[in-house]
């Protein structure tokens, strides 16, 4: 595997920012690691991180190069600071970027496949929110969408006072005084979605503070036709989750469908 630290600007946001790019590299002699990379333009993985951490953190956390070493598939991993993949009421304009700027810069660096079926996307809390909302609103994008202990019901947290003041505020920075029933509201994304239907894969530890609005999501998908494959176990908010949780989204991504 190649790993690379890019640092690049941003024309959404209006300022220089960073991704971190695992690419497939064939190896045939290097010890301890089976590296596999098919020809032409490489599936990708966009893997987002959650509200405090960057984009080394997947890296610095799991072994997640070596997971997707015999995959064939790039990762890419981006940095959104603490936007909620959103554009902004008072800041950046960070969907925007996500979701337009962020894979069309990454294709014109990397050699990375622009089909549906060879881009994926997943993230953990914050990201697993950002996973969904770019599956939701951007199905003809991506094939697939893991959401690992996601924020899945912002709206719960703005309109029934579930956060403390200060999260409250910080809320109100980014989504502006209501996400119930807007493009930022999962749960409505669900009901109100149309066209192509991306896989979609959910895990919940049962004593994460998460559980309950990750409950709420499931529920809402049971009365669509989105098939979602769901898990949930012991388990807190934490990384040694993380890091067992994306091997199974590893192997649960539809790579053998490709075409």
């Amino acid at each position: 595997m190649a790993l690379i630290k890019c640092d690049f600007y941003s024309d959404a946001l209006g300022l220089s920012t960073s991704m971190h790019v695992i690419l497939p590299q064939q190896t045939h002699t290097q010890i301890g690691m089976d590296n596999v990379s098919g020809k032409g333009l490489h599936p990708t993985l966009y893997l987002l991180h959650g509200l405090s951490d960057d984009d080394s953190i997947w890296l610095r956390r799991t072994s997640i190069e070596r997971y997707v070493a015999n995959l064939g598939i790039a990762v890419v991993m981006p940095q959104v600071h603490r936007s909620f993949y959103t554009d902004m009421a008072e800041g950046g304009r960070y969907w925007t970027f996500i979701s337009e700027e962020l894979p069309a810069l990454a294709r014109s660096f990397f050699p990375l496949s622009a089909k549906r079926e060879d881009n994926y996307v997943a993230g953990l809390s914050m990201g697993g929110y950002g996973a969904f909302k770019l599956a939701l609103r951007k199905p003809e994008q991506y094939a697939a969408a893991a959401s690992l202990s996601g924020a899945l019901d912002i709206a719960a947290h703005m309109d029934r006072n579930a956060s403390s003041a200060l999260q409250q505020a910080e809320l109100q920075r980014i989504f502006g005084p209501q996400v119930a029933g807007t493009e930022n509201d999962l749960i409505h994304l669900l009901k109100e979605s149309q066209g192509q239907r991306p896989l979609l894969y959910q895990c919940c530890g049962t004593e994460d503070f998460l559980y309950e609005d990750n409950q709420s999501f499931r529920q809402a998908c049971t009365q669509t036709d989105f098939q979602l494959t769901y898990e949930e176990g012991p388990g807190g908010h934490d990384w040694a989750y993380w890091d067992a949780k994306i091997q199974n989204v590893l192997n649960w991504l539809p790579l053998h469908e490709r075409k």
